[in-house]
């Protein structure tokens, strides 16, 4: 994950008024253990799962620290369009992931709409010789600036939530990297904007090559998805309430 340049964040002010994060996904650097990757969430202590929270939703891995300050999520149903541009179409298991999302985070709710309707999250999906291109124009606005990574997700931040979001997936790497990309770009367009090295038994490691919703990071949208997790809230606030909040997931995640 990377934050590509300052024309993707807008200035956060003390009245968080917007912001404009961005994050991208590398191609894996190391296999993550067979070990973390069976491991179910109940298998984890709290302190591992709190941790995993605190360094994926907080924090940034490039840029000032101030844009990972405060919980980003959005306040009600997420909307998903997927705009197909690649030779080969994955517009089926992109709607199929996106549906399943609601039945693993209890108080997420999405929907996937046609084209031309509005929504909240769009998900691009290009031939690699188009990412590019497709990032300059859907992501940067602009044709000028680097486009990192092999796939990236954006996000757009107000006052009372996420905005918006858009992601751009490549289609024709293969299986593996697609599922990758559309996994990890899709869950950090939700909220978890950061990165961590540490985390492996998760898809928000860049070193890792999970290609599936893990049940850690499904622990972690959960108590970002809960009621009590509110949107804008600081480091110190949103930790003082995860032990309560996620006893509560762990009973519904096994």
């Amino acid at each position: 994950m990377a934050f590509s340049s300052r024309d993707l964040v807008r200035r956060l002010r003390v009245g968080l008024t917007a912001l404009a994060v961005a994050v991208v996904a590398l191609a894996p650097l190391a296999p993550a253990t067979a070990e973390a990757g069976q491991r179910r969430s109940g298998a984890y202590s709290d302190a591992q799962l709190i941790d995993g929270f605190r360094r994926t939703v907080f924090g940034v891995e490039y840029g000032s620290s101030r844009y990972g300050a405060i919980v980003k999520k959005y306040a009600g149903p997420v909307s998903f369009r997927i705009v197909n541009k690649a030779s080969i179409d994955r517009t089926k298991a992109i709607t199929s992931f996106v549906r399943s999302l609601p039945g693993l985070v209890r108080g997420l709710e999405t929907r996937v709409v046609g084209e031309g309707a509005r929504a909240d999250f769009t998900v691009v999906v290009v031939d690699r010789e188009a990412y590019v291109e497709t990032v300059r124009a859907d992501v940067l606005g602009s044709h000028a600036g680097a486009a990192p990574g092999s796939c990236i997700a954006k996000v757009d931040v107000g006052r009372s939530g996420i905005t918006s979001s858009v992601a751009v997936v490549v289609s024709d790497e293969g299986e593996a990297m697609f599922r990758r990309c559309m996994t990890e770009e899709i869950l950090q367009g939700l909220g978890p904007m950061n990165d961590d090295s540490s985390l492996m038994a998760s898809v928000f490691n860049d070193r890792t090559t999970h290609a599936k919703f893990m049940p850690f990071d499904r622990a972690i949208l959960s108590m970002l998805y809960d009621p009590r997790i509110r949107h804008g809230m600081s480091k110190s606030e949103a930790t003082a309430i995860l032990p309560e909040v996620l006893a509560d997931v762990r009973r519904r995640i096994r």
